[in-house]
């Protein structure tokens, strides 16, 4: 049987996944500066395994507006060459010896806008899984037996202030990465 408590911790617990999972998700959009993050997670098959590339290579910043991969395994150069260029992100990797450098280029308006879209739609998902944990909460309080309806009540307001805080987190986080997108 839960309790108010429970409800809202399990709310909360939800809506914090929400949240973190926005943040990682924004972190792998571009924005005129390089940045590791940008490549992090992109997507290598490895050995008939997909991974993260991150985990096949010490990527490095050595101008603002360049990245160098250094893979751990020179054998994989190939294959994280390919990654990224199917990656969808628009960059150009070149191999050099047993390392990949990437020149970013500046994003162009249209381009800008594209990722700023991107990102509107990512934090909209990520409200969403927000109000769904809002709606489950809400549910289970109902299902609450011998609790009085202004606890309910007191319950629902609480689990309500609590999306509104997320909520506020979350178009935080995207006014920071439109702001990074759009400026020159």
């Amino acid at each position: 049987m839960s309790d108010p408590d429970t409800i809202l911790l399990e709310a909360e617990e939800q809506m914090t996944k929400g949240l973190d999972y926005l943040k990682q998700e924004l972190r792998g959009i571009r924005t005129g500066r390089a940045s590791p993050a940008m490549v992090e997670f992109v997507k290598v098959e490895y050995y008939g395994s997909t991974t993260d590339l991150k985990s096949l290579a010490v990527i490095s910043v050595p101008e603002a507006t360049q990245l160098l991969i250094k893979p751990f395994d020179a054998g994989s150069v190939g294959a994280i060459k390919e990654g990224i260029e199917r990656s969808g992100l628009g960059l150009n990797p070149m191999v050099e010896a047993k390392q990949i450098r990437i020149n970013v280029p500046s994003l162009s308006a249209d381009r800008r806008k594209q990722l700023v879209t991107q990102a509107k739609k990512m934090a909209e998902e990520q409200k969403v899984v927000c109000r769904n944990a809002r709606r489950d909460a809400n549910k289970a309080a109902d299902a609450l037996e011998g609790l009085p309806e202004d606890e309910v009540k007191t319950l629902k307001d609480e689990i309500q202030e609590l999306l509104k805080k997320y909520e506020a987190q979350i178009d935080e986080q995207l006014e920071q990465k439109t702001q990074s997108i759009t400026e020159h």
